[in-house]
């Protein structure tokens, strides 16, 4: 296996855990919390209770981007100040996630796999556009 082909799947692999776990948690927010539940919580935070249905869309819509590979680059760095969001809500709350009401930890390593994933691309077997006109879709092995 080559360097190239490594750092590909690499690419994938985080790219593909990445969109799980921010479809996950849109989803979370969504139907578990639900939407009226999510804006209490976020205006009792002293955010834009507005703010709530912007996060629980990008959640959803941007991990299901990620999960297929397209716009990964400006959807990674449009998460970034999400988390910053939810690091500065859990910074009060000490270092460790398994602190009460968690930790900043988690919200911090997101930051930095999300600013890897930028680095990276898309990797492997992500749908991309083509410049094609020819043909719409294609998918990239590598």
């Amino acid at each position: 296996m080559t360097n190239a082909h490594a750092t590909a799947l690499a690419a994938l692999l985080l790219r593909l855990s990445l969109g799980a776990l921010f479809l996950a948690h849109g989803l979370l927010k969504a139907f578990v919390f639900t939407l009226p539940g999510t804006v209490q919580f976020f205006a009792s935070l002293g955010y834009p209770a507005a703010l709530a249905y912007v996060v629980v869309a990008a959640e959803i819509g941007g991990g299901l981007l990620l999960l297929l590979g397209l716009f990964t680059r400006p959807v990674s760095l449009a998460f970034i100040p999400i988390l910053a969001g939810a690091l500065l809500v859990h910074l009060p709350n000490g270092w460790l996630f398994s602190s009460a009401k968690g930790g900043w930890e988690f919200p911090a390593l997101w930051i930095i796999l999300l600013l890897v994933q930028a680095l990276l691309g898309p990797g492997a077997f992500a749908v991309r556009l083509s410049r094609d006109a020819n043909e719409t879709f294609k998918t990239a092995s590598a």
